[in-house]
């Protein structure tokens, strides 16, 4: 069954990198109608994830985000796959990052970094693009697929970019020395926490959310900057990143505050264009219990 799903993969990949962007998303569109009025992938997550994010909003109001949002969501799949067979030249004159400086400045002074994404718009030309960008060494931080091939296929198309992926398993030794070049850690941080004991509680879209202790917690350990990577879709096929800086000396922050910046910043971003956030996703599963958390 794993070779089964590893080999389809590999048709999808093949296929969707000989074909041109303009058949692509006719490709997209079709996915999407599949996706939402067939499939009916997640509807009803999608549905009550915007209902409780945007109460004030009006029935015709959420269904047509989330319209958008299956066909933004069918975008990004195969944006995603088709990134690894275009020429990273190619690549950057629909993904700019639009000041690169405020990454590369740290590798200049010698110091690795934290650069936080999150699910919204295409974060996966990111990590493909980067090596192209910034001076540092790049280390991007998964969580591995259950299928060994298929993982160790998608492994192999992302460190072809200059991109080194480690797992989240592995994350006690991650941030130890690798050498004299300074390195720049992504992290996409608007995910559950794998351990709800270890979760900061923020309200965020109107819900208490438990949000991932990692990114904070090496940060203030290792005094690593926090960059907030920005991405924003100017049209089809075509985005824009501005690197914003979260904390500049997280040493000096109490617990809880970066990630109460990241999620004040994400959350401003989403508001303001809701269809390009990962709705399908069970963000709010996690409810909150006795157990000690910081609570913002």
């Amino acid at each position: 069954m794993k070779f089964l799903g590893f080999f389809f993969l590999r048709f999808i990949y093949i296929f969707v990198s000989i074909i041109p962007f303009s058949l692509l998303y006719l490709l997209s569109d079709f996915c999407a109608f599949i996706l939402q009025y067939i499939i009916r992938y997640r509807i009803n997550t999608v549905n009550d994830n915007l209902k409780k994010s945007f109460p004030e909003k009006s029935l015709e109001e959420i269904n047509i985000i989330t319209r958008r949002f299956y066909k933004y969501l069918c975008d990004v799949s195969l944006e995603s796959i088709k990134g690894y067979s275009v020429n990273p030249d190619r690549l950057l004159k629909r993904y700019q990052i639009l000041n690169p400086n405020v990454v590369n400045q740290y590798y200049d002074k010698g110091h690795s970094i934290i650069i936080a994404m999150a699910h919204y718009c295409n974060w996966e030309w990111g990590t493909q693009i980067s090596g192209s960008v910034f001076k540092h060494k790049l280390v991007s931080l998964y969580k591995p697929l259950s299928n060994n091939y298929t993982d160790k296929y998608i492994r192999k198309l992302r460190m072809r970019r200059n991109m080194e992926l480690l797992s989240i398993y592995d994350s006690k030794y991650i941030f130890r020395s690798k050498g004299n070049k300074p390195l720049a850690y992504f992290f996409v941080s608007d995910q559950n926490p794998g351990n709800i004991k270890k979760a900061i509680w923020i309200k965020f879209l109107k819900q208490d959310t438990a949000c991932l202790n990692g990114p904070e917690h090496y940060a203030r350990l290792f005094n690593l900057p926090v960059i907030y990577a920005d991405i924003q879709r100017t049209e089809r096929g075509y985005y824009t990143v501005e690197m914003q800086e979260i904390c500049s000396k997280p040493d000096e922050t109490l617990p809880g505050e970066i990630t109460e910046r990241y999620m004040r910043k994400l959350e401003g971003i989403i508001i303001k264009k809701p269809e390009d956030w990962l709705w399908s996703h069970r963000r709010w599963k996690l409810k909150r219990t006795t157990f000690k958390s910081i609570k913002i």
